[in-house]
């Protein structure tokens, strides 16, 4: 193994835009949680999100963080989940990426994203979140706490939220104990700026014995 020379970036000594960039181009890749919420009055909400990650199965349970934007205003998710903490989270695959990215852009509250970006509602069977019939992989979930992470522009709102169950495409299922065939998924990954990663080259560690 080859030891580094390092630059030292002091995160008090910058500023949060910057601060903001070098993360997320050293913390990757970063799975993408698609969500869908709703409003009280019933409009739907489809948005992408990279601050995503599974953190327990007892219960089953996700975080992901709506980060506050860069004008200090929420985003219509977090909005959405406080009126109705509900959602359900979709894996994306690389087939629905473009329609996945379109979804992300800045459309106002009272846009719905699945017809703007062409995505084909399923009614949910526990929340009243619809699915995304063209994601192979949905779960739906409800909000269990939002832990605020600093405040102002580019802070996190943390929410915490427990998957109540799991929709998984037929042909992606590879075990009767709920297993997906990660090869069929496909799933892409967040980096920084403007890449994204393809999950083509996998390899296997076996868990070291007990020393």
């Amino acid at each position: 193994m080859k030891a580094h020379d390092y630059t030292t970036l002091v995160c008090s000594e910058r500023d949060n835009r910057a601060n903001f960039h070098t993360m997320l181009s050293c913390v990757v890749p970063r799975p993408i949680a698609f969500v869908s919420t709703i409003t009280a009055a019933g409009l739907p909400n489809l948005a992408p999100f990279s601050f995503f990650n599974g953190v327990g199965s007892n219960p089953p349970a996700v975080v992901f963080s709506p980060a506050t934007k860069a004008d200090g205003t929420d985003k219509d998710t977090l909005n959405n989940l406080r009126e109705v903490p509900e959602c359900v989270i979709h894996i994306v695959p690389y087939d629905i990426r473009d329609a996945m990215n379109h979804a992300s852009a800045a459309f106002p509250p009272d846009v719905d994203e699945f017809v703007a970006a062409g995505f084909t509602k399923l009614e949910s069977r526990f929340v009243k979140p619809p699915r995304a019939a063209e994601c192979p992989v949905q779960m739906e979930c409800k909000l269990l706490q939002i832990v605020p992470v600093g405040s102002g522009p580019l802070s996190a709102n943390v929410c915490v939220a427990e998957i109540l169950c799991f929709h998984i495409a037929d042909d992606h299922l590879v075990a009767e104990n709920g297993t997906a065939d990660v090869t069929k998924l496909d799933a892409i990954a967040r980096m920084g700026g403007d890449w994204y990663a393809r999950i083509t080259d996998r390899f296997q560690l076996p868990k070291p014995p007990p020393p």
